[in-house]
């Protein structure tokens, strides 16, 4: 009886640690070099045969095939044959707040209310969600934790995709505010006529005048030195003031665009970011010349009206940069869907953009938009060792596949819930290839 039971300890112990998320990685030990692959330096340069070295989490080298390893004292990779990439960025991610789309329980992304600036999304991040796993495996190695809901949704924060809790993961703390801006006309799904229908919003000047009084309160809140009692919402708003977060506003519509960036303009905000701009081409002059960066929605999308172009959201990356507009990309669907955001930008580069430009929306472009490309974006000497290493293009859904992750030097375990249920029915039902 005591070895039946010692076998079903063991049995369930293994089943145990089977199911559960790897463990996060540990802090890197020695060097590391990566050599013999091609190095894309996320700036549009490329190294071919090249040779990338990083030692407690930051580049210290990278070059060509002539670049010196100290082989006695640095752990080697040979990546010949494969392609070296930054770690991708994705904003406006719900990856960490929300875990099952079909249970409620597991949403802890909106609150009531219609202004929420001192909601902190960082503080509900779940690092042991199941989906952060399945996102790394093609290479998104950086998310911003994004509330969403209501007029003013939160506060952001941008988080390494591992770590034993929000504090390890945190890369940048409470990086901007986000305004859901009101919307003149709504595309709403018709169950009676089967098909979307444009609406307008009747509560449009009600909500907007709402949120320009609230505006109003923060920046008088502002001027105050030392206010007494202090306001929690009015304390949250302080930053877009000063310079120390950025006000995300999403919106789509040019007339928006331009009506929502010229609001935030008269109340002294000082960095502003539009996120979704699917009709960013409409508003590109003023967007150029008020140097307001665009965080644009995915390249797989339908048009927004009949007469519109059917490939326009394919173009508007490639108009967007080659008019001098700052641009990013984000991924809108459903969360779990994040993993996809290096297919929907490598599209862009069949309209018009150059595929290291698609590269860079996603690497460089976004960490400039967020804030953090003094940290991450690029590969350069003195930045984090946030690194993909890809059998093939990371752009192209065929041939992605991410061999080795670091996130600040330190070595991911790519196993997840996917790869082992995968596994799992390869060997239950003899099914040989790839």
């Amino acid at each position: 009886m005591k070895k039946r039971l010692s076998l079903l300890s063991l049995l369930l112990l293994n089943l145990s640690v089977f199911a559960q998320n790897p463990a996060p990685a540990a802090a890197q030990s020695k060097p590391i070099a990566l050599v013999g692959g091609t190095i894309h330096v996320g700036d549009g340069k490329i190294i071919q045969n090249g040779t990338i070295i990083f030692d407690k989490g930051i580049i210290t080298a990278i070059g060509d095939a002539s670049t010196t390893v100290d082989k006695n004292s640095t752990e080697v990779i040979n990546v010949q044959g494969k392609s070296v990439y930054p770690g991708i960025i994705a904003p406006a991610a719900l990856i960490g707040l929300v875990e099952i789309g079909s249970v409620r329980s597991t949403f802890d992304q909106a609150e009531n209310g219609q202004f929420n600036p001192n909601i902190r999304s960082l503080i509900a991040h779940n690092t042991d969600s199941e989906i952060i796993p399945t996102v790394r495996g093609n290479g998104v190695l950086i998310g911003q934790t994004t509330p969403e809901g209501s007029i003013i949704s939160g506060t952001s924060s941008i988080m390494e995709y591992d770590g034993w809790n929000w504090e390890d993961a945190v890369l940048k703390k409470d990086d901007g505010i986000w305004l859901n801006y009101p919307t003149l006309i709504a595309r709403q799904f018709s169950p009676e006529e089967s098909r979307f229908v444009v609406k307008k919003n009747d509560k449009y000047i009600e909500q907007k005048n709402a949120l320009q009084n609230f505006l109003a309160d923060a920046l008088a809140y502002a001027e105050i030195t030392n206010p007494n009692p202090k306001n929690a919402k009015l304390e949250a708003m302080k930053g877009l003031f000063d310079g120390s977060k950025k006000l995300f506003i999403r919106t789509n519509y040019g007339k928006e665009i331009i009506e929502a960036s010229k609001l935030a303009q008269q109340y002294k905000v000082k960095s502003i970011v539009i996120v979704g701009g699917e009709e960013a081409d409409l508003a590109l002059d003023f967007l150029k010349t008020n140097n307001i960066p665009v965080i644009v929605s995915p390249t797989h999308r339908l048009p927004n009206t009949p007469d519109e172009d059917v490939w326009n959201p394919y173009k508007l990356p490639a108009r967007l940069m080659k008019a001098g507009v700052l641009t990013g990309m984000f991924y809108t669907e459903e969360f779990y869907k994040t993993r996809n955001l290096p297919f929907v930008a490598g599209t862009s580069a069949a309209f018009g953009m150059e595929k290291e430009d698609a590269l860079k929306m996603i690497t460089l472009n976004n960490a400039k938009i967020l804030g953090i490309d003094n940290l991450v974006g690029t590969l350069e000497v003195g930045k984090q060792a946030t690194i993909a290493v890809s059998e093939g293009d990371i752009l192209d859904m065929r041939t992605n596949k991410v061999e080795y992750a670091f996130i600040r030097g330190k070595k991911i375990n790519l196993d997840d819930k996917q790869k082992r249920l995968y596994k799992k029915y390869v060997d239950k039902y003899g099914i040989s290839g790839k």
